[in-house]
């Protein structure tokens, strides 16, 4: 598991999730621990790391 850091897309505060990085693929829905607003989080993982992460306004 990595600690990742964002700006969350509705309110644009610093929060920070965690990563599965055994995962290679994943997208889901988190709350902004901030504003509490749903935010669908995708990840693409490969050898113990972050390669990609997106954070958008669900449904978009």
């Amino acid at each position: 598991m990595l600690e990742h850091f964002f700006q969350c897309p509705y309110c644009w505060e610093t929060i920070s999730v965690l990563v599965d990085t055994s995962v290679s693929s994943q997208t889901y829905v988190e709350d902004c621990e901030v504003c509490c607003n749903p935010i669908e989080i995708t990840t693409r993982s490969d050898g113990g790391g972050i390669s990609s992460f997106e954070a958008r306004v669900l449904g978009q």
